[in-house]
């Protein structure tokens, strides 16, 4: 082998594929963010409903029929 350090570093890296994906794999722990743009998301949603309703089509008032 010409390059023993290249031989040992791609070993290195294949131990570490192979061993990411086992059952028993160190596990981080995933921390919640915190929501920056939750009051402004909320309020955009409300003033958008509230445009809705107002443009919404009214269904035509029903006319007297004659019998």
């Amino acid at each position: 082998m010409e390059f023993p350090t290249g031989y040992v570093t791609a070993l290195d890296a294949m131990n570490r594929h192979v061993n990411s994906a086992r059952p028993d794999a160190p596990v981080q722990v995933e921390r919640p963010r915190r929501a920056l743009l939750a009051p402004t998301r909320q309020a955009a949603a409300g003033a958008l409903h509230r445009l809705a309703d107002r443009i919404q089509p009214r269904p035509m008032p029903s006319t007297p029929r004659c019998s």
